[in-house]
Parts: structure tokens; C-alpha cells; sequence
């Protein structure tokens, strides 16, 4: 979510709407999307070439070890899946037009914001690392976010301005001036704290003339969100004489930022104010548009979800608003971060949004060469039993087992259908998945990966999954893979295990050198001295 002019309208009056604080020994509740692309995009990371991951793992462990030395306790609450009504889909195809533009800007040298495919996995893997408390909601993040932190009256960290309107508590303090990298000491004590400014609701309602906090909702959805961009909300705006206020420069700018502040200052409560926006729109047309309004003002409204459960208990119950009667383990997988966001999409709306990479705009995009293995992924997705609940659910005729891919085709977003696979039938009730043998789920996926186990068994166990992948990799890349290209790969799998050994304590260069000496990498085509024919018939002996 997110609206328009809001966050630089208060920034742009922030001796008037915000509080200086020195933040610490407190529990603080982080927005994980907004944190990992601050992180991301702040720190001079490269973001041209597929991801630097070391560098930006090493932005992510400073950042909280700050945390650490002012005794700020994060909770960290990631975004979920799409919304099951799906509203906001065309706001999430926009962006992803978005995207394509920036991604081909990088790609030929110029500037854009693009987080590499693997930042969030990657943010995830860290905060494991350190122990740090994270939950993945089962869609959009705010209300949870919102709600957890009025439990705990402690405050948000976010860039996201629909946290200037929902009602907390321990108020907003936004990422872009929260100043982790200048911890600083209380003088006299070995106290640290962040200085941090706060968002003072309060503050923005009596600016504009004490109005009642219970409109801010009724504001968002008419300046505009992530859900609501309706023409005949510009009918009603064009319709009605906005006061500006005081004229300025920066009046202008925000001019429907404060025209429609203080239009509704002069109200009571959302009802008069909504009545008279309905005055202004054609008869026939007031109900759908009343039902959308107050539908989307609802969604600053508290969460029935209760993330206090899920880091004192490790489970939480699903909201009744999103409750597709999924197994209980996908549930928990989600809830953990052990499964994707993209994963509840294609259950819940079989269809998936496959997000852009900097790469070759005239290319077929990255997603393509791992088509087969999501068809597999379908496959195993496509049985699962129909919430018992749900009457509409049960009323329609069984899906065909097709899903939806919105994907980039050169610089521009298409729809695509995708069939899925047909497994055994030991794969057929997704609630049984975790039940099946460890045997059998190998066999699933070196079969998806068309390498047999007999090519596996020499190579160390911690290198099987990648070697698996790569051999893949050979049989369906679209360009011809290279000696070199193979001998990179091996390479990237060799650092991290290399440099574990290197800095363990006693490790000398003797050890290295005697190591180097008597090691080998063994059959499977990963030799460092192979040749380029044997490269090239690599696939032919799987």
C-alpha cells in the first residue's frame, strides 16, 4: 500500500509532525519489504550483475548488530502472498511495467532500482543467522504490523506511509531517517542509542484543525492507494473546491495532499464526510462506489491475526478473511518463511507474478529456463482438497490443472498459461506431501532435475544440490555452456565452503596446500580440467 505525496508532504513539515528520539531498550517492530530494498538500495551495492549478496549480507548483520548494542529487540513481518480478492493486481502489473523500465535502464548503464531475484531469500537466511524473531504474514503485512504493535506499544520501522495513518500507539519512525550506522552514547554512561525521528498522528490532525483521526482512512482512499483509483473519484475531486490553505511552493506540489486534509477537517466523522462524497458522483453509481470506499478504508482497520501468538507459541491462526483451507503444514511452512509468497499465489489464485532481473531485454527472461521444474511445483499444487467452508469453493466444477504466469516479453508484461504436471499418485494430496518418504521426495526431485543419483553419489553431500542444479542448468540453457562458464560455476561453489575452512581456527597454509593436493572433484562432469567436448556431453551421460 502507500499514498500518493503523503510521505514527502509530511517530511516536507517534519519540524511539525515529527519528534526527535533516542531509540533503545525497546521492542520495535521492523516492515521486512521496506527494511531489506532500504538496505538494498542505500548502500552503494551493485545491482547489475544477478546480486551481491556478500555485500549486502554484510549490510543486514551491521545493521542489526546496531540494533544489538542500543538493546532494541526486533520483530521482523515480511509480506505474504497476494490478497485473495486479488485487488490489487493491476497495482502490482503497473509496477511490474515499472520494473521492466528500470531493470533495461540498468541493463544498458543506466540508473533504476531493481532488487535482485534472490534479496529477499537471502534477508531471510540472515535474520536466521541471527537469531532474529521474523514471521511471514499470509498476505499484506501492514494491519499485522499495525496490530502487533499497539500490543506491545512499541514502534514501527517503515518507509511506508500508510503508517502515517493507522493509529499506533508508539508511533512511525521511517527508514530514511533512522540513523543505525551513527549509534551514539547517552553522555555520562556506556548507553547507546539510534537516533530516530517519530511520525506524530496527533501532531497531523491538529495542524489541521484538531480534525478527528477516525477520517485519515476516508483521506487515503480518496488521495489515492495501492487499492482504490477510481475515475469517479477524480469526478467527485474535480467536482469539489479543494481549500489549499496558506499558499506555497510546497502547497502546489501537495496540493491534493492539503486540499483534501483540510476539506475534511471541516467534518465530523467518516459517515458525513463520505455522504458528501457520494453527493457528488452520478446516482447509479453511489452503492458500488460506497461498498469500494468503505471496503478500502477497512483495511487500516486492526488485524484479526495475533503475530504476538506466533513469536510467543511459534503458530498463529489464519485470519477468516484469508482461509483457503490449506494443509495446516503449508501453513506453518508459510508462516516461517520456509515457502515462498509465490507459492500461496499459485494456491490461492493460480497465477504467479514472476519478478524482473536486470538481463538482455530482447532475451527470453531468466524465469524461462525453470519452467519444467514450477510445472512440477503445479503439480504437486494442484490437488489440494477445497476449504470445507467455503461453499462457492465447493460449488464450481474441478479446476483444469492449468495456472497463470504474468512474466516480461521484451519490455512489457504478458499473461501466461502454463500447464501442470501430472505426478504419481503418492504426490496427489498436497495435506500427505511431508508424509512421503525422504527417498521418495530425492527421487521427485533429481527426476525433475533429470540427473540420476548415480552421478550424485561421489560428490560431498553440501555440493549435490548445487551440482544437481547445474547439470540442469547444461541441458536447457538456450546458449551452448562454455568450459569457462562451467568452471565459474564450480568456483562460486568452492569459495564459501573454502573460506569456512580457511578462517576455522587452526587452519594453517600447510593444511591448505596438502588439501589442495589430495582433493579432486570427482565424476559428474565437474572437473576443473575437463575438456569442452566432455562439457558438451555432460547431459548425454546423466
Amino acid at each position: 500500500m502507500g499514498i500518493r505525496g503523503l510521505m514527502s508532504f509530511v517530511e516536507d513539515h517534519s519540524n511539525e509532525f515529527f519528534t526527535d528520539l533516542k531509540l533503545r531498550d525497546t521492542k520495535i517492530i521492523i516492515d521486512g519489504y521496506a527494511l531489506f530494498h532500504r538496505l538494498c538500495f542505500s548502500s552503494n551495492l551493485e545491482l547489475r550483475y544477478g546480486g551481491d549478496y556478500d555485500s549486502f549480507t554484510d549490510v543486514v548483520e551491521k545493521f542489526f548488530e546496531s540494533l544489538s548494542a542500543c538493546k532494541i529487540c526486533p520483530y521482523v513481518v515480511l509480506d505474504g502472498g497476494c490478497d485473495i480478492s486479488d485487488k490489487k493486481l493491476n497495482t502490482l502489473k503497473d509496477r511490474a511495467r515499472e520494473k521492466i523500465q528500470m531493470a533495461h535502464s540498468l541493463s544498458v548503464g543506466g540508473g533504476g532500482y531493481v532488487c535482485p531475484l534472490l534479496i529477499r531469500e537471502v534477508f531471510i537466511q540472515v535474520l536466521i543467522k541471527l537469531r532474529v524473531r521474523f514471521v511471514q504474514c499470509f498476505s499484506e503485512a501492514d494491519r499485522d504490523i499495525m496490530t502487533l504493535a499497539n500490543h506491545w506499544n512499541c514502534p514501527v520501522l517503515s518507509s511506508d506511509s500508510d503508517f502515517c495513518i493507522f493509529d499506533l500507539k508508539s508511533g512511525f519512525c521511517p527508514l530514511n531517517s533512522f540513523q543505525w550506522r551513527n549509534v551514539n552514547t547517552i553522555k555520562g554512561t556506556r548507553d547507546c542509542y539510534i537516533p530516530a525521528k517519530c511520525f506524530s498522528l496527533d501532531a497531523l490532525c491538529c495542524h489541521f484543525g484538531n480534525m478527528n483521526k477516525v477520517l485519515l482512512p476516508l483521506f487515503a482512499v480518496l488521495c489515492g492507494n495501492d487499492h482504490v483509483n477510481l475515475p469517479v473519484v477524480e469526478t467527485f475531486l474535480s467536482k469539489v473546491c479543494l481549500p489549499l490553505g496558506a499558499p506555497s511552493s510546497k502547497g502546489r506540489r501537495h496540493h491534493r495532499v492539503l486540499g483534501l486534509l483540510n476539506w475534511l477537517s471541516r467534518f465530523a466523522d467518516p459517515t458525513e464526510a463520505l455522504d458528501n462524497v457520494l453527493k457528488h458522483l452520478p446516482g447509479k453509481s453511489r452503492g458500488t462506489v460506497k461498498k469500494l470506499l468503505c471496503g478500502s478504508m477497512g483495511e487500516y482497520l486492526q488485524s484479526q491475526g495475533r503475530l504476538q501468538d506466533f513469536f510467543q507459541h511459534g503458530a498463529y491462526a489464519c485470519p477468516d478473511t484469508w482461509n483457503p483451507g490449506l494443509p495446516p503444514w503449508v501453513l506453518a511452512a508459510l508462516a516461517r518463511g520456509q515457502l515462498s509468497p509465490f507459492i500461496s499465489d499459485a494456491l490461492v489464485l493460480r497465477r504467479t507474478i514472476l519478478h524482473t532481473q536486470v538481463e538482455n531485454m530482447q532475451r527470453p527472461n531468466a524465469h524461462r529456463i525453470s519452467l519444467p521444474i514450477r510445472q512440477v511445483i503445479y503439480g504437486l499444487l494442484v490437488n489440494t482438497p477445497p476449504h470445507p467452508g467455503n461453499v462457492t469453493w465447493d460449488a464450481l466444477p474441478p479446476q483444469p490443472p492449468t495456472f497463470s504466469e504474468v512474466e516480461r516479453i521484451n519490455k512489457n508484461i504478458k499473461t501466461s498459461i502454463v500447464d501442470a504436471v501430472e505426478l504419481p499418485k503418492d504426490h496427489s494430496d498436497l495435506s500427505k506431501l511431508t508424509e512421503l518418504s525422504l527417498a521418495r521426495r530425492q527421487i521427485l526431485l533429481l527426476e525433475t532435475l533429470k540427473v540420476k543419483q548415480s552421478i550424485l553419489d561421489p560428490i560431498p553431500a553440501a555440493l549435490k544440490l548445487p551440482i544437481a542444479v547445474s547439470c540442469y542448468w547444461v541441458q536447457h540453457t538456450e546458449a551452448k555452456a562454455k568450459l569457462h562458464h562451467l568452471q565459474a560455476l564450480l568456483l562460486g561453489m568452492l569459495m564459501g565452503p573454502l573460506h569456512a575452512m580457511i578462517n576455522s581456527p587452526g587452519w594453517s597454509g600447510r593444511q591448505a596446500a596438502r588439501g589442495a593436493g589430495t582433493r579432486q572433484v570427482s565424476r559428474g562432469g565437474c572437473c576443473m580440467s575437463s575438456t569442452t567436448e566432455e562439457v558438451a556431453d555432460l547431459p548425454h551421460s546423466l
